[in-house]
């Protein structure tokens, strides 16, 4: 039985993650959950587990204007606070010990669309840099009884989340009409997420750097077809948009141009990047894509 700290109280990934091994791995894996807000944490005992999860983190954002106390919170958060916990973490557990972070794709930047291991990272804002930030402060941390997990998801979905997938769900919901777009997009249903930790918690896996994503990739337009259809409902689909739909995507507005990077651009991992020679680790999608809409709507 593996011991798991939780640290991020109400997150939808946290929250998620505990609703799934409650369900599928109760036998393997126990969690506790705290919130990091305020001190209280502080005076908690670290020591009694195999791994802390740490999901506290403050995102989807407006980056275009926001003012620079605003982006110190982002640092705070996302790079302070996970360092914090992480020391006393390391200083505390005796043995082996995993601390896993949940960073993102968002590290990459903008101004890519297929990523391989060699691609370097290249954050477009304050946001992530600051995750990036935190990576590079927390593998400093690594030593032999010291694992440092980062993962690095796709868009994350599931039922109500946040961010991208539900405003594109509303969209399908309501127009009968949509862009017959040409793009690919990595993404990762939440139970597919949830998997994929439970088995880096199971197997005691080491420091380094991990990228899931479903098994398929997405276009945007089969995406809204796919919850038109689930939904009983027909899609009119309108060819010769790209040229439009690329001008969106460089606007000069930042927001304009995140927005529809985010809907119509492509973005993807290399699905190399995803396997591991652990095969173990390759059987975390365990929810098909059209599964995983319907459960998300």
């Amino acid at each position: 039985m593996k011991r798991v700290l939780i640290t991020g109280k109400n997150s939808y990934i946290g929250e998620s993650f505990r609703k799934y091994v409650e369900a599928n791995h109760r036998e393997e894996i126990q969690i506790d959950v705290i919130s990091v807000r305020g001190n209280a944490w502080k005076s908690r005992d670290f020591s009694v587990y195999d791994t802390v999860f740490h999901v506290a983190g403050k995102a989807h954002a407006d980056v275009s204007h926001v003012s620079e106390a605003v982006k110190q919170e982002y640092y705070a958060v996302n790079r302070d606070l996970a360092v914090a916990v992480a020391q006393k973490y390391r200083s505390e557990r005796n043995g082996f010990s995993q601390f896993i972070y949940m960073s993102s794709i968002i590290v990459y930047g903008q101004k890519i669309d297929h990523i391989v291991a060699e691609t370097p990272t290249n954050p477009a804002n304050f946001y992530g840099d600051s995750k990036l930030q935190a990576e590079r402060s927390l593998q400093k941390m690594t030593d032999v009884n010291f694992q440092v997990l980062i993962i690095r998801p796709p868009m994350i979905y599931g039922p109500n989340s946040k961010g991208n997938f539900p405003s594109l769900v509303k969209i399908a919901k309501i127009s009968p009409v949509f862009p017959k777009i040409t793009n690919q997009r990595s993404m990762l249903f939440v139970d597919n997420l949830a998997e994929f930790i439970s088995q880096l918690i199971i197997k005691s896996q080491l420091t380094a750097t991990y990228f899931p994503q479903n098994k398929e990739y997405v276009n945007t337009t089969d995406l809204v077809k796919m919850i038109r259809t689930i939904r009983g409902n027909n899609v009119i689909l309108v060819s010769g948009m790209n040229s439009l739909l690329h001008l969106l995507m460089n606007h000069d507005n930042s927001m304009i141009g995140a927005y529809a990077n985010k809907a119509f651009g492509s973005l993807v991992y290399d699905k190399g990047l995803s396997k591991s020679s652990d095969m173990l680790l390759n059987d975390y999608q365990v929810v098909s894509f059209k599964e995983s809409i319907r459960r998300s709507l």
